[in-house]
């Protein structure tokens, strides 16, 4: 069995298509190009975990068609766009809002926290603990620590743990330069001023 991580299908989604409509001419294109790129590398006792808006503005029958024909044990963390008529589907688990897991690949240890939205600090940062998001739709770089795993940061497709660590291990920024650059030396300079 293998363990994959997506985010940001959003299934059935027309407003989608202003984002993505250069690759894709209706949503049903859409729709019918990742069922088929998700099946393509998600075997049937393969486990997926979804980070976050699998369908938005889709009718409730439209978000069950589209699930029951994906590969795969399936977990949800939920994103923005998620409500009943996602979170109503036969999902492994109860969806959750986060996701702190543990897995063992390629006789390694992997600790993730998974949530929808980016964070720039998450539980177990400092013990090596990986986050993947999505929300994003592949806009921020990724760090050592934190990737975005959504179907626009990958080709349209879940992806393999090996696949995220490798992109995370050649990511040139760590989270903590992330903050400094996001304000924290320009914040410290600015107050100085003032003061």
């Amino acid at each position: 069995m293998a363990v994959f991580f997506t985010a940001d299908t959003h299934f059935g989604d027309s407003h989608i298509l202003r984002q993505r409509g250069r690759l894709f001419t209706a949503i049903d294109h859409h729709d019918e190009t990742l069922v088929a790129n998700w099946n393509a590398v998600v075997g049937p006792g393969d486990e997926v975990w979804h980070v976050g808006d699998f369908a938005a503005h889709a009718e409730r029958a439209h978000c069950a068609a589209i699930f029951s024909r994906l590969n795969g044990v399936k977990r949800l963390v939920r994103g923005n766009h998620d409500s009943n008529r996602v979170l109503d589907l036969p999902w492994a688990d109860p969806p959750v809002e986060s996701a702190r897991v543990t897995l063992r690949e390629d006789g390694r240890e992997w600790r993730l926290f998974l949530a929808h939205y980016a964070h720039r600090a998450w539980p177990g940062l400092w013990r090596g603990t990986r986050h993947l998001y999505g929300h994003t739709h592949g806009t921020l770089p990724d760090t050592t620590r934190s990737c975005d795993v959504g179907v626009d940061a990958w080709e349209y497709r879940p992806v393999r743990l090996a696949a995220l660590a490798a992109r995370q291990d050649a990511a040139t920024l760590v989270p903590e330069e992330l903050a400094r650059d996001a304000g924290g030396e320009r914040n410290r300079a600015a107050t100085a001023d003032i003061v």
